[in-house]
């Protein structure tokens, strides 16, 4: 699965295969200057009754689920100390050049933590414009966030911008639900990424939704955009919609 709008990447997923009864994913288009090209997505498929099956919202928080082993890492300094170690190591040099770019370090040297802003989020499905998802200042999107036709392609297109400093391994993370129990689970490595006044953007891989009577009805879901030190950059707990067609614009 993959958005915030992590759907459901396959009706095998998510047991909707109508004909099967159960059942038991690509690169994502690389629109980012993304100096880290070590890229990794897993989704899974675990179904946990983690809340009572009447409840649309998940209460629980997932990262108590996560298993992932934690990376020890060195100390974090500023751009400035960063541009100004080992300058006598040339294959080092040329790897800061990569990363930092064209960085202008008098102006965000000296400050330790990365700024990392989500500015938009869009799904976009062949043939048809683009949905763009209004992100709240404050608070969660409130009602059925979109809905999505069954059996369609999506994928999530989003920009942010980093400031201040370096960030380091950032990361997506989309939990679903239906009913109260939980029908995915995506992750999807994004990379490492230095400041810049122009902002990035990242496209996830191609999902198809479910289809079929028990596909269709009300989502909850969690997403997260966060870094190698666990910094939450966006969190929204949403509903979405699988219907028989695409809703009226």
């Amino acid at each position: 699965m993959s958005l915030a709008i992590g759907v459901v990447s396959s009706s095998k997923n998510m047991g909707f295969d109508e004909n099967k009864g159960d059942g038991k994913e690509g690169n994502p288009d690389k629109t980012v200057d993304n100096p880290d090209p070590e890229s990794e997505s897993e989704t899974g498929g675990r179904v946990s009754r983690q809340m009572s099956e009447g409840s649309l919202y998940a209460t629980e928080d997932e990262d108590d689920e996560d298993t992932e082993s934690k990376i020890q890492l060195g100390p974090q300094c500023t751009l400035k100390e960063l541009s100004e170690k080992d300058k006598d190591d040339e294959s080092l040099r040329r790897w800061k050049e990569q990363l930092l770019g064209s960085v202008d370090i008098n102006s965000v040297g000296e400050t330790l933590d990365p700024d990392v802003r989500i500015m938009s989020l869009a799904i976009k499905s062949p043939g048809r414009d683009d949905i763009f998802l209004p992100i709240p200042e404050a608070g969660n999107p409130k009602g059925a966030w979109f809905t999505l036709k069954e059996g369609s392609r999506y994928s999530l297109f989003f920009t942010f911008q980093v400031n201040n400093n370096i960030v380091s391994g950032l990361k997506y993370k989309n939990n679903v639900w239906k009913t109260g129990i939980k029908v995915d689970t995506t992750k999807e490595m994004i990379g490492t990424f230095s400041p810049q006044a122009e902002p990035y953007t990242h496209q996830m891989p191609e999902e198809t939704t479910p289809s079929g009577i028990f596909a269709r009805g009300s989502y909850s879901a969690k997403t997260q955009f966060l870094d190698d030190d666990n910094r939450c950059y966006l969190e929204l707990n949403y509903t979405f919609e699988i219907k028989k067609d695409w809703q009226q614009t």
